[in-house]
């Protein structure tokens, strides 16, 4: 069944995959779904068309997701309201009648993109609908149906920061579903408790989490938990969760009994933690029997923009200057363990190699992967690689004309073996062998936050000298 999607304008890139993997959370359809646009539309326009199994799966999808504003049976699509009205008749009256019986209630709402429609307009084009035979009472606050006239202008190229459009498009159709974006005010971070300097925005929190295909009954961990932004989204969704943390601070102490991770799924009414740990990505705590048991792992790496990447062992330990040693039992409370940098390159491969064994067969990694924007970088661009996964979705996050991230979406499809485990070892080292250097360095928060060079022989960076994104109403959405 094919229905008409309408998308909020922003986050461009995230708005097909997260709609992908709801539908393989509600209609376990594990394959690519199939889109068309509307006759003279830019993909980045709002307006979609998707091919779904059922109603009840686009209501599903519509109601959980985070960027769908509605999806919506269509009824009619034409350049004029007469030649909707052509393209209205013409559609099947068995589709038709059920929705225009004497014993419903209805409701028409008018909406535009790229223009305002005052409300003597918005009546004028109610009224020019009276040729459906419509038998119910109207009712504005509760009706049983709602139809929706939606507008696009023929801005072309002058289009005011919109995509563009060639030609003038008007659909008419009924709401299957509408989303419910009443979630994001109740989770913003302003209002919450306990904050860290990388907490996750909620929105992205959310969106993360309908990658990771959270839901009742489902275990999701994220191993660089920080203040749980992203756990709060997935217990949200009815997601048993865990996280862990290399700072024992973060995940036990916080800024009191009532400023810490516990304090946060408290205020929002969710359940909390199975646990949290302080736990290491670069060495994990977990048996080497324990094996396939989280649903998903959703996580935001450091990538030492904001905040590096630590791991267990200061440098004198790392370099064999100082042994080991073991803490004394009455100083175990209050000790803070060493630590090292962790680069991103080698962090990526524990992360891979953890969510191998720990995810079930079918099971999500999605991760936050950083690139920095150079001019021909977008051809140039890898992402890690396992045997054990293939990767599903990958959206841009535009942060600065300097750097952006990418939301990578991995699938598990093989079981974690020894020789695979070999596999991977030696793509991670081609990884490390051919990616740019700042990566393996350390170097991105160098690349994004210093000056550029202007020295003899160099000019500054401009914006414009990177690769291209489209750029709607002054900013990357």
């Amino acid at each position: 069944m094919w229905f008409l999607c309408v998308f909020y304008h922003r986050l461009l890139d995230f708005r097909r995959p997260e709609v992908e993997s709801l539908a393989s959370l509600f209609g376990s359809i594990h394959k690519k779904l199939e889109w068309k646009l509307p006759k003279d539309h830019h993909i980045d326009s709002p307006f979609h068309f998707v091919s779904l199994p059922s109603e009840q799966i686009a209501y599903n999808i519509a109601k959980r997701s985070i960027l769908v504003k509605g999806i919506f049976e269509l009824w009619g699509e034409a350049t004029s309201h007469d030649e909707l009205e052509e393209v209205i008749n013409a559609f099947p009256d068995e589709r038709k009648s059920p929705y225009l019986e004497s014993d419903t209630t209805f409701r028409i709402v008018i909406e535009s993109f790229g223009k305002a429609i005052n409300f003597t307009d918005q009546s004028q084009r109610i009224q020019r609908l009276s040729y459906i035979p419509f038998k119910g009472r109207v009712d504005l606050k509760n009706p049983k149906h709602k139809f929706w006239l939606l507008e696009t202008d023929d801005y072309g190229s002058n289009n005011n920061g919109l995509p563009p459009v060639a030609r003038k498009r008007i659909f008419f159709g009924r709401e299957v579903g509408v989303s419910d974006r009443s979630i994001l005010p109740t989770y913003q971070l302003k209002s919450r408790t306990y904050l860290g300097p990388t907490a996750m925005d909620a929105e992205m929190a959310f969106l993360m989490s309908n990658q990771g295909l959270a839901r009742p009954g489902s275990i999701v961990f994220d191993p660089f938990v920080g203040t749980g932004s992203i756990l709060i989204s997935a217990a949200h969704f009815g997601a048993l969760t865990m996280g862990a943390d290399i700072d024992i601070r973060v995940v036990r102490d916080g800024r009191g009994p009532d400023s810490n991770i516990w304090s946060n799924f408290k205020q929002y009414g969710l359940p909390p933690p199975i646990t949290l740990l302080r736990s290491d990505n670069n060495l994990p705590s977990w048996r080497s029997e324990l094996n396939e048991v989280f649903d998903a792992i959703i996580c935001d790496p450091p990538y030492g923009v904001r905040a590096g990447g630590r791991k267990s062992g200061g440098r004198k330990i790392l370099k064999g200057t100082v042994a080991p040693y073991t803490v004394p039992e009455d100083k175990k409370h209050d000790h803070i363990p060493s630590t090292a940098s962790y680069c991103l390159v080698e962090c990526m491969h524990d992360l891979l190699d953890l969510a191998a064994k720990m995810l079930t067969m079918g099971g999500r990694l999605v991760f936050f992967y950083p690139v920095v924007r150079e001019e021909g970088m977008s051809e140039r661009i890898s992402f890690p690689e396992h045997p054990c996964f293939t990767r599903t979705a990958c959206s841009e996050q535009i942060l600065s004309f300097r750097y952006s991230r990418h939301l990578v979406t991995m699938v598990k499809i093989s079981p974690y073996s020894d020789e695979l485990a070999v596999v991977a070892k030696m793509k991670h080292l081609e990884f490390k062998e051919n990616h740019v250097k700042w990566m393996e360095d350390g170097n991105i928060h160098s690349a994004v936050l210093s000056p550029t060079d202007s020295g003899p022989g160099n000019s500054p960076r401009k914006s414009s000298d990177i690769d291209p994104k489209p750029k709607y109403r002054g900013k990357y959405v």
